[in-house]
């Protein structure tokens, strides 16, 4: 018998893997990381189309840093399937603190899918990003002390999401698909998500398009947030409050 908890995820019959379907792009699913993954991950994320918008990964990117990554996805993943099964016996569908899928992929005539991107929607630990544009480094620090602590379903959570989707499948709507549909199927219903605070490098036009498609409005610049190969970056700062919730205080006007 079907866990009800996984809703609105569907269940692979075939591997039991719970997916959940883009709104738009049918063929589009969204499944949990897996293992054979990782051999994908070093050539995508060695790609010039893709470390050039991202700070966070290592850069040359390895098969160690593959199997890092994966391991921490794939524990964060688990540990909500673990808390959706735990409730399985309860009429109510509990909040939970993660997502359980974040893995992109394109679904084929044969039943089989390739990898194709990532993105996932969870609580934010960047006390820059979530403190006034004035904050000292303990003011930003203390914003993420106090959002670690929120308990789940307070709405004052300020979350993030981050993603890619590989070149070859840039500009045919997906991502903007794929941040829809996780964010109104799963992270509003399913982890009590009425904030978010998000970001990408000044320039990214692709992925800024996306947080604007969804609804996000820029509230801020900030110059020369991270080096990365020798260049500095500015970060442009993205927010989203769910339509009818109260503003964050802290969001700063578009024109700072």
């Amino acid at each position: 018998m079907a866990n009800s908890q996984l809703y609105p995820l569907e269940v692979n019959p075939r591997t039991g893997e719970p997916f959940l379907r883009l709104k738009n792009h049918k063929t589009i699913i969204i499944t949990p990381p897996r293992q054979e993954d990782t051999a994908l991950y070093p050539a995508i994320m060695n790609d010039p189309r893709i470390y050039e918008w991202l700070g966070s990964p290592p850069s040359p990117y390895t098969a160690d840093h593959a199997e890092a990554w994966y391991a921490r996805v794939k524990a964060t993943s688990d540990g909500a399937l673990k808390d959706l099964e735990a409730a399985q016996e309860s009429s109510d569908l509990i909040l939970v603190g993660d997502c359980p899928v974040r893995a992109i992929r394109e679904m084929k005539e044969d039943g089989t899918d390739i990898f194709i991107g990532d993105i996932g929607i969870m609580r934010s630990a960047g006390g820059k990003l979530m403190a006034p544009a004035d904050a000292d480094d303990d003011q930003k620090a203390k914003h993420a002390e106090e959002n670690a602590a929120r308990k789940l379903g307070d709405p004052k959570i300020a979350w993030t999401v981050g993603y890619y989707i590989i070149p070859s499948y840039h500009g045919r709507g997906i991502m903007t698909d794929a941040l829809q549909t996780l964010l109104w199927e799963w992270a509003v219903p399913r982890m009590g998500v009425r904030y978010i605070v998000a970001s990408a490098f000044e320039g990214n036009e692709g992925s800024l398009g996306v947080f604007r498609k969804n609804g996000f409005v820029q509230t801020r610049i900030i110059e020369n947030h991270i080096e990365t190969r020798g260049q500095w970056r500015n970060l442009t700062v993205m927010e989203w409050n769910m339509p009818g919730a109260e503003a964050r205080p802290n969001s700063d006007s578009p024109d700072q």
